[in-house]
């Protein structure tokens, strides 16, 4: 597979990232401070998230709560640099049974427009850094990749769905191109890759109830 990445003259500025008060906001090229998308959401799930670790214990959350980020890291930068016709650096036969089951997912993307970009919308006073903007089957989509080791049901990932629909709204902003779609890509451990698409506008109205729910608890 060999992508093509569209050239076009919008510059997109890398935001500057910053601490305060316990939170990682991005400082837009305006000065102005906001949470980033992935903040909100986790917020949103803080109760799921302590329950479960009072389930399981600390220890053992711990240790699958650094597997799962280590994963998720690992495999973000082989789908990136496959998608930016470069060879995957896949050391370990998990690692290459869980690429190898996403790659025809892959191989249906195509027209790239930009890959792990920092941005960034007023109107949602959110900022975020995008995994993917590029056509998937030929339609304009932000594209989210994801590790699992386990199936997804989508009612468990709406979180996914509202991240997705709020880098769209952010896109838009910053270069006056609309994106309606939103496509999640799984790659599940010992298991087939899923994929999940749903609507911009049918999550957005739910991202921006979440949003201002954070504003008046957190004052950001």
């Amino acid at each position: 597979m060999n992508y093509t990445h569209l050239q076009h003259d919008i510059k997109i500025d890398e935001l500057e990232t910053i601490n305060e008060d316990n939170m990682r906001l991005y400082v837009t090229p305006d000065g102005l401070k906001y949470p980033s998308v992935t903040t909100v959401l986790g917020w949103l799930s803080q109760k799921g998230i302590m329950e479960w670790r009072k389930r399981v214990g600390e220890e053992a959350a711990n240790k699958i709560s650094r597997q799962a980020s280590t994963r998720g890291t690992k495999f973000h930068y082989q789908v990136e640099d496959y998608i930016n016709n470069k060879e995957p650096n896949l050391k370990t036969p998990a690692e290459k049974d869980m690429f190898n089951s996403i790659k025809p997912l892959l191989h249906r993307i195509n027209n790239v427009h930009c890959q792990e970009v920092s941005l960034f919308s007023n109107h949602l006073k959110t900022a975020g850094r995008v995994d993917c903007i590029a056509e998937f089957d030929g339609r304009l989509s932000i594209i989210d990749f994801k590790t699992s080791s386990k199936p997804k049901s989508a009612n468990y990932i709406e979180n996914y769905f509202m991240q997705g629909a709020a880098y769209a709204v952010m896109y838009e902003e910053r270069t006056g191109i609309v994106v309606d779609t939103v496509s999640i890509l799984i790659a599940v451990e010992g298991n087939e890759c899923q994929l999940f698409q749903v609507k911009r506008d049918d999550w957005i109205g739910k991202y921006i109830q979440v949003r201002n729910d954070y504003q008046s608890v957190k004052g950001v």
